[in-house]
């Protein structure tokens, strides 16, 4: 999520941004929203929830790659009509030798009435890397907005977007979520918004299910999760609605071999460890590994080996040596059941 220097605190007058503000990331909503508040607290007061250029304030928006030189220059000079503007550059690693050294010459020496807004991948090599740390020598305000990566760190955003809406959820409408919609930030927000709109109370997982009509519910991955627990109505019902629904054999088969081989990593780990020591070790999430190790009651070494053949042959299967992918899917499932109950 975004940090850095944010304009304004509660419970003060609303202020103004900094002259030049660095947003560097490659997380592209998080960077948007960190320009978009940028520009919104620039407007004047009372235009904040309208176009910025309604009560005066220009916003220019161009690419550092499209910037001739000389042009920052230009869109920076103070106007014949007075009022103030924005200027948002956008990719500043990709800005040649002097659009570089003219951004670092407005950050040392910010123009009166201009707001510089500048984005930056936080890559380019060294080329790159020089620019920001001249930028951040000349005085330059900067906001981080790093990918989200980590499955603690989306979740935490989901319940931020919920927060911001006034709408609590529980964690297990957040993963029934991330399980639903995937992992894209802006599918994830916009997601939060419909939900929040059109739901009521706590977002649960049973909440999220009805709301999407069981995609919740008939990803691949939880026709794995079934399957490995030994219930074999429940997987093939899944499997058959997750078809319906347009789901990829694929990544069902898919879904299917990350479910045998998380039950034989969790089960030669130390049971000894608990969920949070083991995380980076298996390079799991502390809930998968706990949820992992209960699903691996009923399994022997034998059931495990059977099972991984089960999925291999399926893959090769619904990758196109079959007639059926979906009679493939169904045959592997049905073994996978069986190898955990006889071994």
């Amino acid at each position: 999520m975004p940090s850095g220097s944010a304009p304004g605190s509660p419970g003060s007058p609303p202020a103004g941004p900094p002259p030049v503000t660095v947003v560097v990331g490659e997380e592209e909503l998080l960077v948007d929203r960190a320009v978009s508040a940028i520009v919104a607290a620039a407007s004047p007061p009372g235009a904040r929830d309208r176009p910025p250029d309604v009560e005066g304030t220009d916003v220019h928006d161009a690419a550092a790659a499209g910037l001739a030189p000389g042009e920052l220059t230009a869109l920076t000079a103070p106007s014949l009509f007075g009022g103030g503007c924005v200027v948002v550059v956008r990719g500043a690693q990709d800005a040649v030798k002097d659009l570089a050294a003219e951004l670092t010459r407005l950050a040392a020496a910010p123009v009166p009435d201009v707001v510089l807004v500048i984005t930056h991948s936080g890559a380019g090599g060294a080329k790159g890397k020089a620019l920001l740390t001249a930028l951040a020598s000349a005085g330059a305000a900067r906001v981080d907005c790093p990918v989200i990566k980590r499955f603690g760190d989306r979740m935490d955003f989901l319940r931020g977007e919920f927060r911001a809406a006034g709408r609590k959820a529980d964690d297990g409408g957040l993963r029934a979520l991330l399980d639903a919609v995937g992992n894209d930030l802006r599918d994830l927000a916009a997601a939060c918004s419909q939900l929040s709109s059109d739901t009521e109370g706590v977002i649960s997982q049973a909440v999220v299910a009805r709301y999407y009509r069981g995609r919740a519910e008939a990803t691949g991955f939880t026709v794995a999760d079934r399957a490995v627990e030994g219930k074999l109505a429940d997987a093939l019902e899944q499997l058959r609605w997750a078809l319906a629904t347009g789901t990829s054999p694929v990544l069902i088969s898919s879904a299917l071999a990350q479910g045998v081989r998380a039950l034989g990593r969790v089960g030669s780990a130390s049971r000894s460890k608990r969920p949070e020591a083991l995380a980076a070790e298996l390079s799991m999430p502390p809930w998968k590994i706990d949820r992992t190790r209960q699903q691996l009651r009923g399994w022997t070494a034998a059931g495990l080996a059977t099972a991984h053949a089960a999925v291999a042959e399926a893959d090769a299967q619904v990758k196109g040596e079959g007639t059926s992918a979906g009679y493939a899917l169904e045959r592997a499932i049905s073994t996978i059941v069986a190898a955990r109950s006889h071994g």
